[in-house]
């Protein structure tokens, strides 16, 4: 017979005398854990338990009430409850059903089961892989994905590149907008805090049907998460240390709902020094700099974010409203600066943790709002959202040329705001027609500052329109296709030098002038964006072609800029006269799953009639070679294998392979490939689960062996990377320390065991002569509650 026992405490101060309530928790009768989604139903009060098993019922006044509790799986009971005091604590324990059930049918359709219909080639990353699979940035934590890899800046920061694509060529979606920072930059990371992120959605290929501009190789979609069960409230602790660079962080996060309403809430802190790379020596430009106990030195850092939500849900409205922000400042190591660290007075090597000339400052404050309406055969989404970027870049005030020694550290400048809006509409026109239509708007107002030139300011409008119908020709065939129209203004601000410059006349005088940078200057574009897709699936087999034409529309910086980039040590020139980049893509994806193993395949074909790249020319300022944008025509094709078998119970494997072949067909480097592209690539990972040992429970052996061969196709001044082999181990396990709870979540990393030397062909530090990180052992602790 069940045991169901009461006892009764007395209230708080805190409640009001016509306050009473029943804190309650459900659990199993047979191993004492907590059930989540119990149904509490009284007469006038209803309540769902939390992840913790626990539940709340407000009341009014004293009595007796009557309460049935479900849930499936389980057997139902009702239970009696005598509520004479504030606070009533009610233990219920539901026994497992050996009740057989009837066929049930089920009409809807399962995430797998969609995601299989949708033509577009995507991967979803789930909260599990991401928490498995964390390192130092988001981005490096996804790179375990076949076909995307990162362009690392020192081990804080990184950007993404999709099947050799990276800058604004991905957009990164999060919560419905697109994020806008200065992506441009070489050495520009992603304001993101990846702790708290449950869902992400990676589409390789053309999106700008659905996204617009930017989003010409693919898009890394941060989705919303979950919406909290009614009454509940749950939350966890990490923390992260990290040997390679003393890495120390703590995030927290918090999230509740009662009824209808709902918030969350999480604080991010990071602090880390140098890190290790393993060599002594770094060759920069025929100099060769030794370094400290193998210190990159000055690539300490520390970052700082926050974010709160509110949001209200009901039959027919869902809204949330979004606060966060990101705040860090990181050193760039300091012989990538030029050469003027030769003559620096700093000490760069009397700590690993300050952070010295050169660095940068960048705080990202974001604010974003979905709502979602349903009426009686539509969904209305809306989202709204505006952006702060600020990025400060300083460095030694240095004379250069005819520029004099500045008065202060603050090299460049970047103050971007973002002001954002998407609203679409999703209606059934009937049971085989799933249709869309948008439109989406975004205004950047980008301002300037310091005593260095690069980019003008500017202003930039964009606006689009689309629509695509998913229409099913038979349960397992379906098609997608759509049409998009954008167009877009960019108006660029007119600079001139803030010091003179001596200008030899014809006549043999000489003149002193303020040289201007850029003129005003407005440009507007237009392009169409049309998609066509087939998903067909046979039994364990799903076949996906899609076609598409995507566009991207130049840059103030591929236009405009006309300065020096002290950080790449060269002169850039922009091209007034360049066009919008047109992608033509055929996309395949054949994936074959059994419940022991999946095999699946995705090759591509990808040509761009005018790809925008910034080419070295053989002129020079002031000993600086001068890079141009220019336009080329561009062939590439390429693809990802993947494979995962279940060898045992315990074991799985998982393989996967990615190979990029680019070439330029057209202008001043016909005949090279694309800089950044990366070589062929393979990882095999093995998982092994452990039976239960000591107080660690489900315990996990991971291995994943990256295979990386060289990469003699470069674009000059690029040097080719040799191939290499790295190891990384992690052990994984949940612990129960303490009774009733969720288990404590554990993970012990060691990455580049055999400590390495090898150069990434995607990093940006690998053009100075830096290898990737050296041995680097981390441990995460993460507490939920």
């Amino acid at each position: 017979m069940l045991s169901i026992w009461l006892y009764f405490s007395l209230c708080s101060s805190a409640f009001a005398q016509d306050s009473y309530q029943i804190k309650g928790s459900v659990l199993n009768d047979n191993n004492l854990q907590p059930l989540e989604g119990v149904n509490v139903v009284g007469e006038h009060s209803f309540s769902i338990s939390s992840k913790s098993g626990e539940f709340t019922i407000d009341l009014k006044e004293e009595g007796v009430y009557t309460f049935k509790i479900s849930h499936v799986g389980f057997e139902a009971k009702t239970v009696t409850v005598t509520v004479k005091s504030k606070i009533v604590t009610m233990p219920v324990f539901l026994r497992e059903s050996s009740t057989s059930l009837d066929e049930i049918k089920v009409f809807g359709k399962s995430k797998k089961r969609v995601l299989k219909e949708n033509p577009i080639v995507s991967h979803v990353v789930s909260k599990e892989f991401l928490d498995n699979n964390r390192e130092n940035s988001l981005m490096q934590t996804l790179s375990k994905i076949p076909g995307v890899s990162t362009i690392s800046i020192g081990s804080g920061q990184s950007k993404p590149t999709i099947r050799g694509l990276g800058f604004n060529r991905v957009a990164v979606v999060q919560n419905g907008i697109k994020h806008e920072a200065q992506q441009w930059g070489n050495d520009h990371g992603l304001e993101i805090d990846q702790q708290g992120i449950d869902n992400i959605q990676i589409i390789k290929g053309p999106a700008s049907l659905l996204y617009g501009s930017d989003a010409i190789a693919g898009v890394i979609d941060i989705q919303p998460n979950k919406i909290p069960l009614p009454n509940s409230f749950s939350g966890e602790v990490n923390i992260l240390g990290e040997s390679n660079n003393d890495l120390l962080g703590i995030s927290a996060g918090i999230q509740s709902r009662k009824e209808n309403w709902f918030y969350r809430s999480r604080l991010t802190y990071r602090d880390y020094g140098d890190y290790k790379v393993p060599t002594d020596k770094i060759n920069y430009e025929n100099y060769i700099f030794d370094l400290h106990d193998n210190n990159l030195r000055n690539t300490a850092g520390n970052e700082a974010d926050a974010s709160v939500s509110i949001g209200y849900v009901s039959d027919k409205i869902t809204s949330e409203t979004t606060f966060s922000n990101v705040n860090a400042k990181n050193g760039f190591f300091a012989n990538a600066h030029g050469l003027e660290v030769r003559t620096s007075t700093i000490d760069y090597d009397r700590s690993n943790r300050d952070i010295d000339l050169p660095f940068h400052k960048v705080n990202h404050f974001k604010i974003t709002n979905n709502t979602t309406i349903n009426t009686n055969n539509h969904k209305i989404h809306f989202d709204l959202g505006y952006q702060n970027n600020r990025r400060e870049e300083h460095s030694e005030p240095v004379p250069h040329g005819y520029m004099p020694k500045p008065s202060d550290t603050k090299e460049r400048v970047f103050n971007k705001s973002t002001y954002s809006l998407n609203i679409k509409d999703a209606f059934k026109s009937n049971d085989q027609h799933d249709m869309v239509l948008g439109v989406n708007a975004e205004y950047q107002d980008n301002n300037i500052g310091g005593w260095g030139f690069l980019i003008p300011e500017y202003n930039r409008f964009t606006a689009g329109v689309f629509g695509y119908d998913h229409f099913q020709i038979k349960p397992n065939l379906h098609i997608l296709a759509g049409v998009r129209y954008d167009l877009g203004l960019i108006d660029t601000k007119s600079y001139n030098d803030w010091f003179p410059s001596t200008i030899n006349n014809e006549d043999g005088s000489t003149s002193y002038k303020y040289l201007q940078r850029a003129q005003d200057k407005v440009l507007d574009f237009g392009s169409l964006s049309a998609s066509l897709g087939v998903s067909y699936i046979n039994n364990n087999t799903t076949y996906k072609v899609n076609v598409g034409r995507s566009f991207r529309m130049p840059l103030a910086n591929e236009l405009a800029s006309d300065g020096v980039n002290y950080h790449m040590y060269r002169y850039e020139r922009g091209n007034l006269d360049l066009d919008p980049e047109i992608s033509y893509q055929l996309d395949v994806d054949i994936d074959h799953t059994r419940k022991s193993f999946s095999v699946g395949v995705s090759p591509f074909v990808n040509i761009f009639q005018n790809y925008i790249y910034l080419n070295p020319t053989s002129n020079y300022y002031e000993t600086l070679q001068i890079y141009e944008y220019t336009q080329a025509k561009v062939f590439r094709v390429g693809g990802e294998f993947r494979a995962n078998t279940t060898i045992s119970k315990n074991l799985q494997l998982d393989a996967s392979i990615e190979y990029v072949y680019s070439r330029q067909t057209s202008g001043p480097k016909e005949g090279f490939t694309l800089p950044f592209s990366p070589p062929l690539s393979g990882l095999l990972s093995a998982n092994y689960q452990f039976k239960n040992v000591s107080f660690f429970k489900k315990p996990q052996l991971v291995a994943d062996f990256r295979m990386t061969a060289s990469q003699g196709e470069i674009v000059p001044p690029e040097e080719k990377t040799a191939g290499y082999q790295v190891l990384n181990m992690s052990f994984l396990a949940e612990v129960n320390l303490f009774k009733n709870n969720d288990p404590v979540h554990m993970r012990l990393k060691l990455n580049n065991v055999f400590d390495t030397k090898y150069y990434n062909h995607t990093s940006f530090y690998r053009l100075i002569d830096v290898p990737e990180a050296g041995r680097n052992l981390s441990l995460s602790v993460t507490v939920p509650f």
